[in-house]
């Protein structure tokens, strides 16, 4: 025994960690949890036994935990393809908007691409329909006219609308004209311009009679405004695919509601 216990005294003479400059080292630091055991420990015949209701609820969350971080960890194939979509858009919509600043790869045609971009604005097509309506002298005329004014209302109020409830934002920092404002069109689902050329569009299409070149130029025209409006960064892609959809929609229901030559001529009288 006298030899073992000299042995022991010698080891830890011999440990480094119990020099002065060391114990520093052997000591817990502040504030640092109590081990497992000595929780363990405190929680003898002293402590008090949990209450029914504390372990009832308890029982009840270790229930619900793991169902959670399943829902977490393993989510759902929707909400992964959802993502991947709209990470693959934003991404593509940023690489597409070559007019989106001064400092862009194509900032000298921004000024072009923002001019075919305004082609669609719903302001010179309001004015220029209701001017049109004012110079009309046949029945026919004044009758497609004031269907189209309508279409027109129907695409200004449908896309505001749908804009205010989704108000989301463009792929750039980039702040409305004061014609985007006039028509409250802020955001950026759905692209309000891409709408309004595809519904002008397919009502030029189908109540105009027009040459096979016009008819593709009028189709062109369409395509190449909503594209100005992801070159400039005001709209990502598929707010633009929205949009032309939205755009047919609105066509297909002001057919459905088409006014008749005797309805217009009354609007005409009183307005």
């Amino acid at each position: 025994m006298p030899a073992s216990q000299s042995r022991a005294r010698a080891r830890d003479r011999n440990n480094v960690l119990n020099r002065a400059e060391f114990l520093s080292l052997n000591q817990p630091p502040k504030g640092a949890p109590e081990p497992r055991g000595s929780a363990r420990k405190a929680s003898g015949p002293s402590a008090q036994p949990p209450a029914p209701g504390d372990a009832a609820r308890e029982r009840r969350q270790s229930q619900q935990l793991p169902e959670e971080d399943c829902m977490q960890l393993n989510p759902s194939f929707k909400g992964i393809a959802f993502n991947s979509l709209l990470a693959i858009d934003i991404c593509m919509s940023k690489r597409l908007g070559v007019c989106a600043g001064r400092a862009a790869s194509w900032a000298s045609a921004r000024s072009m691409v923002k001019l075919i971009g305004i082609t669609g604005h719903g302001i010179p097509w309001i004015g220029g329909t209701i001017l049109c309506l004012v110079k009309s002298s046949t029945l026919a005329g004044q009758e497609v006219l004031m269907n189209l004014l309508l279409a027109l209302l129907l695409d200004i109020m449908t896309v505001a609308g749908v804009q205010k409830l989704i108000k989301r934002r463009g792929p750039f920092e980039s702040s409305p004209s004061l014609l985007d404002y006039l028509t409250m069109d802020v955001y950026a689902f759905p692209a309000g311009h891409a709408s309004r050329a595809a519904m002008v569009s397919k009502f030029f299409l189908s109540h105009l009679v027009l040459a096979v070149p016009l008819r593709v130029l009028l189709v062109l025209w369409a395509l190449c405004v909503g594209l100005s409006r992801v070159m400039i960064g005001r709209h990502h892609i598929t707010d633009v695919l929205s949009g032309f959809a939205i755009g047919y929609f609105q066509f297909r229901l002001v057919e459905l509601v088409w006014m008749s030559s005797n309805t217009c001529q009354m609007l005409i009288s009183a307005w």
